[in-house]
C-alpha cells in the first residue's frame, strides 16, 4: 500500500488477503536484529513522551512492548486480541491495497516479518517490524482506534472496488500514518509513520511547516507524497472525534469527496499550542 492511483481494474470482488501470509519464523532473527530493534525502540519512547497521544503509550504498556527484543507476533496477538479482538499477521512486505483493506476488514495488521539494517537506523526501503509494531499495534488496542481501523477496512475495499481507493487511502495517510491530533491543548503525534520516525516525529512538532486543519473534504482533496518527509501535516481536533469521524463515512460519502473541489485558498491553520493551556 498504497498505490498511486487505485482504480476500480485493481481491485477484485473479494480480496484473498490470505495468499500474502508467511510465517514470522521469530528465531530466525538474530541478536543484532533484537538489538536494533532495542535501540529503535528505547529511542522512540524516549522522544515520544508528551509528543503523542497518551493512548499509544498506554497501548506500548500494555501489550508489554517494553519488554526486549523484536515481538513474536502470536504472543502480541493474543494480547492484542484480548484488548480490541485484533491480531497481527506476518507478510513479507507491502500488500496491495485491496487486500491490505481486506485484512483490516477482518480485525488483522500485516507487519513485515523483516527489521531494518541496524548500521542505518533511519533508512527504509519498505516499512519493517518496527514501523508495523511499534508505529501502529499500540493504537489498536485502544478501542476507538480499532473500530476505526476495521471501518476504513470495510470502506477500503468498498472505495477500491468502486474506483475511489485514492481517495480512501489519502484519509488513511494523513490520519494513521502522518496525523497529528489536538489532545489537551497541545498538538500530538497520532500517525505510525511520525511516531516510528525519529527525525519525521521532531519536525512534524517542531519545524516551520503547514498544519492545517484537518477535515475530510481537504484530506480528500490533497494529494501525498510517500518518498519523503511530508511537506505538511492536518491536525485533528480530537483523537476520538476523528476516529468517530472516519468511522462514521460510507461509499456515498466516499463519491461526494471524489466530486470535492478544494477552494483555491490557504487551508486554516491549527492552533499554536503557544495559544493554549499547556497539558496536565
Amino acid at each position: 500500500m498504497f498505490e498511486p492511483k487505485i482504480s476500480a481494474a485493481n481491485a477484485t470482488a473479494t480480496p484473498d488477503w490470505q495468499r500474502y501470509l508467511v510465517a514470522q519464523d521469530w528465531h530466525r532473527f538474530t541478536q543484532a536484529d533484537h538489538r536494533t530493534w532495542d535501540r529503535l525502540n528505547e529511542r522512540q519512547v524516549r522522544l515520544l513522551d508528551g509528543r503523542i497521544v497518551s493512548p499509544f503509550l498506554a497501548g506500548w504498556k500494555r501489550l508489554g512492548l517494553y519488554e526486549p527484543g523484536i515481538p513474536e507476533l502470536e504472543r502480541l496477538s493474543d494480547r492484542l486480541e484480548a484488548a480490541t479482538g485484533w491480531r497481527c499477521v506476518s507478510v513479507a512486505g507491502i500488500v496491495p491495497d485491496a487486500e491490505f483493506f481486506a485484512m483490516l476488514s477482518d480485525k488483522r495488521f500485516p507487519v513485515g516479518n523483516f527489521i531494518r539494517d541496524g548500521r542505518h537506523l533511519d533508512y527504509l526501503e519498505e516499512p519493517d517490524c518496527f514501523h508495523d509494531i511499534f508505529g501502529h499495534v499500540p493504537l489498536i488496542a485502544y478501542q476507538p482506534m480499532a473500530r476505526l481501523m476495521e471501518a476504513m477496512g470495510n470502506l477500503g475495499m468498498a472505495a477500491c472496488a468502486a474506483g475511489h481507493g485514492d481517495i480512501i487511502s489519502r484519509l488513511y495517510w494523513y490520519t494513521v500514518e502522518f496525523g497529528l491530533v489536538r489532545e489537551r491543548g497541545q498538538t500530538r503525534i497520532l500517525g505510525a509513520g511520525l511516531a516510528s520516525s525519529f527525525g519525521e516525529a521532531r519536525r512534524s512538532l517542531e519545524d516551520d511547516v503547514p498544519r492545517p486543519l484537518f477535515t475530510v473534504e481537504e484530506a480528500a482533496a490533497t494529494p501525498y507524497e510517500n518518498d519523503h518527509f511530508q511537506p505538511m501535516y492536518f491536525v485533528s481536533s480530537a483523537l476520538d472525534d476523528v476516529a468517530a469521524e472516519l468511522e462514521a463515512l460510507d461509499p456515498d460519502a466516499l463519491s461526494r469527496l471524489a466530486a470535492y473541489r478544494p477552494i483555491k485558498k490557504p487551508a486554516a491553520a491549527a492552533p499554536s499550542d503557544s495559544t493554549n493551556d499547556s497539558a496536565t
